[in-house]
């Protein structure tokens, strides 16, 4: 192992360190104060921006595309291996360096939002474990490594959602995020296990696999449902807004920088696939596009910041997935590294926004012009009575999912309980029979009653 590889992986798994070391110290009995706690975040990814810079600067001394670290397999069954590889590039080196320089400001931005907060070491725990799983997903050698990353996002993202648990509506919000990315998440691990079946291997390293054909359509599709149930694509977009539940600083790192780029960076790995399936290519471009859409109607009519500004982050994920879909894959890069930094910004100033709002109004004598009128006056009257029905009801995309996935889902579980009820009962009778006839034969002693 180079000293570069090893300054790879260093950088990758330190927050999954730090999250360890404290939460054993805390099962041991000692928790860390606020001001410990917060120094050791700002020394975490100081560090790790300072590691992921230098390996900037190596890639580009030596003129290098890549570099990887293959550490073994975490286990090989017959001919499949999970390898444990981690590769730095130039699409993933861009990701590590957001990821590590805005994790380390939400951490410093944190210590006064959560100042005495009862959750403050939870949530600088489940922040740690958050970074080390985007790191992972970012630095993955191969998509069976990319999974193990997918799903500690997936995790946190639902755990901070609840993080005001005494409250009945982040746990509900939570929950329903939690359905949506189990759901979703079945797609990338049918992928990969289709990626195996197809080619024999699931590595990045120097490419994805190479499908042709009707293969890169089943894969292409797959991968894009993942992504889109991660990145709140049409018909996913529900759960966005429930997601605005959790602390603003935690909206701010999930769902405006990373968490929501995590299906357009998975889509931007599978880029090859994808350009070999017209299908598949389509599909991204159609979703993109209406979600775009979606985000910009609905975003109009919210009436809290928050949430206008998750479906502004939307309506650009959108663009993004289109440019994807169309192959400028670099300018979809520098739109997502572009929109993640000023979308943080924007949640972590929300209230002063609103202040710096009111005062504009103020000083305008309340007439603010409103943006997108010249749009609105080229729609007949009806149309734009429907679509505001539309963005009240945020495009009745969770009345069309209860409907046609939640309640179907509902119904046959509780058909499949009557089932198991049923069968059940029917093997109580032979149980009872068996337990009396395997019962020990007991026989009298001097002492009483003994076991034969």
């Amino acid at each position: 192992m180079s000293v570069w590889q090893a300054l790879l992986l260093a950088v990758v798994i330190a927050p999954g360190v730090v999250f360890g070391a404290l939460s054993l110290l805390w099962l041991l009995g000692w928790t860390a104060s606020e001001r410990v706690l917060t120094r050791i975040t700002a020394a975490t990814y100081t560090l790790a921006a300072t590691g992921v810079a230098a390996l900037l600067w190596h890639l580009a001394a030596t003129n290098s595309f890549a570099m990887s670290l293959r550490m073994g397999d975490w286990f090989v069954v017959h001919g499949y291996e999970f390898p444990l590889v981690l590769q730095v590039d130039r699409l993933s080196l861009p990701f590590l360096a957001l990821t590590v320089v805005l994790v380390g400001l939400i951490g410093q931005f944190s210590a006064t939002y959560l100042h005495r907060d009862h959750g403050f070491l939870r949530f600088y725990l489940l922040l740690h474990l958050f970074a080390f799983g985007s790191l992972l997903l970012f630095s993955a050698g191969s998509f069976d490594l990319l999974v193990g990353g997918w799903e500690l996002v997936g995790i946190t993202s639902v755990l901070l959602i609840a993080f005001f648990q005494y409250r009945s509506e982040p746990v509900d919000s939570a929950l329903r995020v939690f359905g949506v990315y189990r759901a979703c998440d079945i797609g990338l691990l049918v992928a990969v296990f289709a990626m195996h079946h197809f080619a024999g291997t699931a590595s990045m390293v120097g490419g994805p696999p190479v499908l042709t054909g009707g293969q890169a359509t089943v894969v292409g599709l797959l991968l894009l449902l993942a992504a889109s149930g991660k990145s709140a694509q049409v018909p996913f977009s529900g759960w966005l807004p429930r997601a605005m539940e959790g602390p603003t600083p935690s909206s701010a790192i999930f769902y405006g920088a990373i968490s929501v780029h995590a299906g357009s960076y998975l889509l931007l790995r599978a880029q090859p696939i994808l350009a070999e399936s017209g299908w598949a290519t389509a599909a991204v471009i159609t979703i993109g596009a209406l979600t775009a859409l979606h985000g910009t109607i609905v975003g109009r009519a919210c009436s809290d910041a928050k949430t206008s500004l998750a479906y502004a982050s939307l309506a650009q994920l959108g663009v993004i997935y289109v440019e994807i879909g169309l192959g400028w894959t670099w300018l979809a890069v520098a739109h997502i590294l572009g929109h993640a930094v000023s979308r943080t910004l924007q949640f972590l100033r929300a209230p002063s926004m609103l202040h710096d709002y009111h005062q504009m109004h103020a000083a305008a004598g309340g007439h603010l012009a409103q943006t997108g009128q010249h749009y609105e006056s080229a729609l007949p009257s009806r149309v734009q009575l429907w679509l505001y029905r539309h963005a009240m009801d945020r495009g009745h995309l969770d009345t069309i999912l209860d409907r046609l996935v939640v309640f179907p889902l509902h119904s046959l579980s509780a058909v499949l309980g009557r089932v198991d009820q049923w069968g059940v009962q029917r093997q109580e009778p032979r149980r009872r029979q068996i337990n009396r006839l395997t019962l020990p034969v007991r026989t009298a002693g001097q002492d009483g009653v003994i076991d034969a």
